[in-house]
């Protein structure tokens, strides 16, 4: 069974990229949501092993750190894994504080770092 993760906030690019490597990676699909809202929506019809959420929404230029805390505060998702998706480790240490598991950043994926992150947010 194939792991299933929702990806929050990127462009058409990105989510191509991430699609590839959690395909590749980690037998997984990954679901592209424009912005919190689609993502909250998403996630109340259907159960993801983990939300990788980018640090502004492309679409709208929402805040990926209030998605985390607002999904790890609803007792319906707050067991769900959530990532930030962030080159920044400033808001990598937010996103921790929130209850997300340690991110990377865009830059980083496809590195070992990456992969390693994933592994443990999927286990």
């Amino acid at each position: 069974m194939s792991k299933k993760i929702l990806a929050v906030g990127n462009c058409g690019f990105d989510h191509g990229n991430l699609q590839e490597f959690a395909s590749r990676h980690f037998n997984a699909e990954v679901t592209p949501a424009p912005d919190a809202n689609e993502a909250k929506r998403v996630l109340g019809q259907d159960s993801y092993d983990l939300v990788l959420v980018n640090r502004k929404f492309d679409r709208d230029g929402g805040d990926g750190i209030e998605l985390i805390r607002q999904i790890k505060s609803d007792p319906a998702f707050s067991g769900t894994s959530a990532m930030l998706l962030s080159n920044y480790p400033e808001y990598q240490q937010q996103a921790v504080a929130a209850g997300a598991a340690q991110g990377f950043g865009k830059a980083e994926l496809g590195s070992q770092n990456a992969i390693s992150a994933i592994q443990a947010a999927l286990a």
